[in-house]
């Protein structure tokens, strides 16, 4: 009996490997294609604008709340851990890099990846299942080039916009704490931020921002051509989507922090 649910969990393990390897396999033929058509696909750039407006735009009121409480949690965090080893008069300093080096990119990823991702793999899911996607084939249109570039392109274009937004409205939200209930000045809080500011610090997040939103918008529409079974495959593909872009999102921070911080910037 043991050995029988030994081999029954070594079959169940490999296939699951084999299923995540042609997974890992159909990802990157849908970037190779991509890339074949995205000069063709940016052609089209009123499909970019609409869909950067749609990305952008749709996402920014959910930015902009989530980067005003991230910044007043992280004065009152920063104001408790760091009262009796530094001085609270780095308290700005402490926000600012917090943010825009990890606070600001990873989080509008999640919160975009959540919401924008989940709406592109429904969006084409339900193309899919209804046979849209077989009639554009049959029109000579080719999907990649029409659905996927727009939708990718405008991903990448509009996450590093809204994390600069995201940290402004962070750094704003921690000034607003600091000022009215830690008890610092907003004259010393401007003074950390100014001391304490480096380019090398923006420029890494919104490099993070950057691979964010392609693997936002490619995870959306990889799950949303890979839809099956109606209305049910719709939901599955939605939430493969945004546990895919979370999941890679984070694995993708740290190796970026560690490739930035290690070797590029670590001068």
């Amino acid at each position: 009996m043991q050995e029988d649910l030994a081999l029954r969990g070594a079959r169940y393990l490999r296939r699951r490997a084999f299923d995540w390897i042609a997974e890992v396999g159909r990802v990157t033929l849908l970037i190779g294609e991509l890339f074949r058509f995205l000069a063709p696909g940016l052609r089209s750039f009123g499909l970019v604008i609409q869909q950067m407006g749609s990305i952008g735009v749709g996402s920014l009121w959910l930015v902009v709340v989530v980067s005003l409480f991230t910044g007043a949690v992280a004065a009152v965090q920063a104001a408790y851990q760091f009262s009796t080893v530094v001085p609270l008069k780095f308290l700005g300093a402490v926000i600012l890099r917090s943010v825009i080096i990890e606070l600001g990119p990873v989080l509008t990823g999640l919160v975009v990846g959540g919401r924008v991702g989940a709406s592109i793999a429904a969006e084409l899911g339900t193309m899919k299942v209804t046979e849209q996607i077989d009639a554009l084939r049959a029109m000579a249109i080719h999907p990649v080039r029409y659905l996927v570039v727009p939708r990718v392109v405008a991903s990448i274009v509009m996450l590093p916009i809204m994390v600069v937004f995201a940290n402004a409205i962070a750094i704003f939200g921690g000034f607003v704490v600091a000022v009215t209930s830690i008890g610092v000045s907003a004259h010393t809080y401007v003074i950390g931020l100014k001391q304490f500011f480096y380019l090398k610090d923006l420029y890494s997040g919104l490099l993070k921002a950057f691979f964010f939103g392609g693997i936002i918008g490619t995870m959306g529409c990889h799950y949303g051509f890979a839809t099956e079974g109606g209305a049910e495959g719709v939901g599955l593909a939605t939430t493969r989507a945004v546990v895919a872009s979370c999941v890679l999102i984070l694995i993708s921070d740290y190796v970026l922090a560690h490739m930035l911080f290690r070797f590029i910037f670590a001068s």
